[in-house]
């Protein structure tokens, strides 16, 4: 208003200097009626009467009637993510907020599993995480996790996906994406893809005899990696019920097939088609370089495969056999007072074409959500997810934590001859009994690369008895080797296994320690258990 009055007394000095001037000066005022007043008119007073009138009209009232209920949101749905999905669920949140006036916050965090069994409880955790489906099954001994009712989305899922996340028939986590092994090999010197392994030795061995080849196959590891050759003669690690519910108590490390298939992997070693390596770089390395034709890969591998050039196919592994399948799944908070609202988010908002689309591209996994699993053109996670389907879940069970070194020892000690599958395999299921049994409850190791050196039969042995650290008067663990100079890793590990592990910086499941020793000299260990830190001191 107070320029629309200084506007007025413009116009009004302006009507007076007409009349009292003399016609010869009729020049000046002319030039006051077409600029200056025409400038005022179209600028100042369009402003005044547009804008500040219809500011007070519309957005003042319009803030008071619409902000109080809108804007105070009835509930906040926390979710926990990681940073190659965090951003994607962020999006989801003005929608949400929409439809339900329920505030949706993300946050990044790391070691999302070990965080949440401490903050869950104390009702400080999140509505909503995610996590691999095998870690899933001490929370849900904990009562921890809530059950999830997909509805009439049940079937756009992978069954196999859906199956991971299930427990007594009940599902608990909402899968979204799917990974595992599938059987690579050399396009250019094997025509078509072998069925049986029978096939693959009388291939792998033409091609090394005819010099086009180094190995007859390349073996990227002794566990998981070695696991769908294993399962081809009848090997397994933990037997399910009719339910599908594994039973820790049926052992199959020292099954007759899995002997056979250590059998079959240590003749392979001896007549020279497979190295006694199983170096998972070295074995990709062979395969990309053409000195070996076949590999067991994962979608990990694709981009350094790609970029090789190397011509590749995907196959089902021979004789029927099948991997492990990870799945990465949602889970709701079983102490949240949001669980009916974190369902609508999962089922309503993340289940969809575009998003479950976009968590799958985030990581270059094949999607778990039919729709969008379907509509992909990218023919190697096809592939891989044809043979995903009668893939094998990963045992959820913390008793599969017991299992990896003494699995890995037993196929090591074979494939270096210096025992025979019979006894490698039957000592790995003794020990690992022993270990379910708690045997090494209380144990506090420190596995690693340097154990062979220090009296352990072997190296990443987490229930040597030779590498157990001893408690000392301040409460600090401790123990001192002699070890000869070179490069060495290693971690902490608790109750003999590998299910409590700590890395750099005291973080479970964390990155290995890396030392190096000189000279040869006494190296010791001490952990701190208050802090899961561990120091080590070289000479």
């Amino acid at each position: 208003m107070k320029k629309l009055t200084t506007l007025l007394s413009i116009l009004i000095i302006a009507m007076f200097a007409l009349v009292a001037c003399s016609p010869a000066a009729t020049e000046e005022p002319a030039a006051v009626e077409t600029e200056e007043p025409a400038a005022v008119e179209t600028e100042e007073p369009m402003a005044e009467e547009t804008e500040e009138p219809m500011a007070e009209e519309t957005e003042e009232p319009m803030a008071e009637e619409t902000e109080e209920p809108a804007v105070e949101p009835v509930a906040t749905l926390r979710i926990w993510g990681d940073d190659t999905r965090s951003a994607i669920l962020s999006e989801l949140a003005d929608d949400f907020l929409a439809a339900y006036n329920v505030e949706v916050i993300v946050e990044e965090v790391a070691n999302i599993r070990d965080q949440f069994t401490i903050a869950a409880p104390a009702g400080e955790g999140p509505d909503i995480t995610i996590m691999p489906h095998d870690q899933t099954g001490a929370l849900i001994a904990s009562g921890l996790l809530a059950p999830i009712d997909l509805g009439d989305k049940a079937d756009m899922f992978l069954q196999s996906s859906v199956d991971a996340g299930t427990v007594e028939g009940v599902l608990y986590g909402m899968p979204f994406q799917i990974e595992n092994l599938g059987f690579f090999y050399n396009t250019e010197l094997v025509e078509t893809a072998p069925a049986t392994w029978e096939e693959v030795v009388t291939i792998g061995k033409a091609l090394q005899e005819a010099g086009d080849v180094t190995y007859g196959m390349s073996l990227s590891g002794t566990t998981y990696d070695a696991y769908p050759l294993q399962t081809a003669f009848g090997g397994y690690i933990f037997g399910q019920d009719e339910a599908g519910n594994w039973v820790p108590d049926d052992l199959g490390i020292d099954s007759p097939g899995m002997i056979e298939a250590v059998q079959w992997m240590q003749d392979r070693v001896n007549d020279g088609f497979m190295s006694d390596s199983t170096d998972w770089d070295t074995a990709h390395v062979l395969f990309e370089t053409g000195e070996t034709p076949f590999l067991m890969a994962g979608p990990w591998a694709l981009d350094r495969l790609r970029t090789s050039e190397i011509p590749y196919g995907i196959a089902p592994f021979p004789d029927g056999g099948y991997p492990f399948a990870g799945v990465q799944v949602f889970v709701v908070n079983a102490f949240s007072e949001n669980a009916l609202l974190a369902q609508a988010f999962l089922t309503e908002f993340v289940a969809t074409e575009d998003v479950m689309a976009q968590l799958a591209e985030a990581t270059n996994r094949a999607s778990a959500f039919l729709p969008v699993l379907d509509a992909t053109d990218d023919a190697d996670l096809l592939a891989l997810s044809e043979i995903g389907q009668t893939a094998q879940p990963m045992p959820n069970i913390p008793e599969m934590g017991s299992v990896w070194g003494n699995w890995n020892d037993g196929v090591v000690l074979a494939m270096q001859n210096q025992q025979t599958a019979e006894e490698s395999m039957g000592e790995a299921g003794t020990k690992i009994r022993s270990l379910l049994g708690g045997a090494a409850a209380g144990m506090i190791n420190v596995p690693g690369s340097y154990q062979a050196a220090a009296g352990c039969p072997g190296d990443w042995q987490p229930d040597c008895e030779a590498t157990a650290l001893t408690e000392g008067e301040d409460g600090l663990y401790s123990l001192s080797v002699d070890l000869p100079a070179g490069d060495y890793e290693a971690k902490v590990a608790l109750d003999g296994g590998w299910t409590l592990n700590y890395g750099v910086d005291g973080e479970p499941d964390g990155a290995n320690y890396a030392f190096t020793v000189g000279s040869d000299g006494t190296v010791t260990f001490t952990y701190d258990p208050a802090t899961n830190l561990l120091d080590i001191a070289t000479p």
